[in-house]
Formats: structure tokens, C-alpha cells, sequence
């Protein structure tokens, strides 16, 4: 589990691509200060297993279905990448509950500047939109971000100078491939109330029992 306040950037130092997974190696300091082999660390918002450990790299194996979910496959050697070990009990909780579990991909639109803050526009599709609430919360690369408008297919957030320059957001250019993971709450309350959909956004049969009705019945 994660929170989505990013720790530190790190540095892609290889990929070793296999016919649909790969092996990274990364180029870290700080998520390194007390990991293990096993632990978790998300990079670009993506839980990813370390292995491999040395003071100042850990390796990671991704699976085919990480890579066909999120944006790890368009990774390079030196492209920088945000990073973030998994949240402490009873430490700050500073972003949002983030399970490091990408729920797919969007592109970013445009980017523009508001004195202090630049406001990034991106899109999605209808099975990421649904979820996608203004003043709620979404990870983009793993950073916990308030949602300011949503409209059609695509949403805003605005980004603070202390966001800025301590993540790659802002590297990013229009037409980038970005990874999404909308708040769990809201996909968790429409599978109770049997609101599924599938991926074009159209209602799905739910054989669950709980109804808005009964709900409203027992003084929700």
C-alpha cells in the first residue's frame, strides 16, 4: 500500500525485454535506505517486487500483464521515474489510499501555466473516466493528485511547485502515455451496489444483493 507522495526519482539503468515481460534494473538512493529483498516500491505508480538489491540499484521483474496495463514497456535506459516505498503503519499519511495497481493508461493533453501552478489536462477511456470524480483523488505516475474538473473524456489537475520538482510530471509532453490508477473506493462501492460496467461504460448483471433500496432501508 502506498500513498502516492512521492519519495524520490530514479533513474532507468536497464531493460531486458522478453517476448511480453521484462526485467528493470533502476537507479536509486533514497527508497533504498531500508528495503529488502522482496519489498515493495512503486515506480511511476506501478508495485513492483525488488530484487536484486545493491546500495545504489534493485531489479524488478514485469509481468505481462503489468506491461500490457501500464507504461513501464515504453521505458528507456536513463528515462527518470518517480518512486515510493511502501507506506509505514502509523506513519503521516499524506496523498490517498494507492494500491500500486494501475488501472490502465491515459495521454496527456496539454499542460498550461496559472502563475505558481501548471494545470495538466489528460484523457481516458470509459472504463478510467467513470471513475474519475472532481475534488477526488487519482494517481498519475504514482502521484496523489485532486481531481479540480472532469468533462467528456478527459480531466485536470493542477500541479504546485513542490509537485513539480520532485516528480516527472512536468517532463512529460502531450501525447505521452501516463499510468492511472483511480481511487479504490469508488470501483469497491460499485461492485457492492452491482453498478458494473464494461469497458465501452456500458451496465453489466451483477448477482449482488446489495441494492440502493435496501440501503436507503437500513438508514443509509
Amino acid at each position: 500500500m502506498f500513498t502516492g507522495i512521492i519519495e524520490e526519482t530514479g533513474t532507468v539503468v536497464s531493460v531486458r525485454k522478453g517476448s511480453v515481460s521484462s526485467r528493470i534494473t533502476f537507479a536509486a538512493s533514497v527508497v533504498l535506505g531500508d528495503v529488502h529483498e522482496g519489498d515493495s516500491i512503486a515506480v511511476n505508480g506501478v508495485c513492483l517486487t525488488a530484487t536484486d538489491i545493491t546500495p545504489k540499484t534493485f531489479t524488478a521483474d514485469v509481468m505481462a500483464e503489468t506491461m500490457r496495463r501500464s507504461s513501464l514497456g515504453d521505458l528507456r535506459s536513463g528515462d527518470r521515474v518517480n518512486m515510493e516505498r511502501a507506506m509505514l503503519c502509523g506513519g503521516r499519511f499524506g496523498g490517498h489510499i494507492v494500491s500500486g495497481h494501475i488501472d490502465g493508461t491515459g495521454t496527456v493533453v496539454s499542460m498550461k501555466r496559472e502563475e505558481n501552478a501548471v494545470w495538466v489536462t489528460v484523457s481516458a477511456g470509459p472504463s478510467l473516466i467513470k471513475y474519475i470524480v472532481e475534488k477526488g483523488s487519482v494517481a498519475l505516475d504514482g502521484i496523489s493528485l485532486t481531481v479540480a474538473s472532469v468533462s467528456g473524456s478527459e480531466f485536470k489537475v493542477s500541479i504546485i511547485p513542490h509537485t513539480a520538482s520532485e516528480t516527472t510530471l512536468l517532463s512529460k509532453q502531450p501525447g505521452s502515455r501516463i499510468n492511472i490508477e483511480c481511487d479504490m473506493i469508488g470501483k469497491y462501492v460499485e461492485k457492492l451496489l452491482g453498478l458494473n460496467q464494461d469497458s465501452t461504460g456500458n451496465r453489466v448483471e451483477s448477482k449482488s444483493r446489495i441494492t440502493r433500496e435496501m440501503l436507503i432501508r437500513n438508514g443509509f
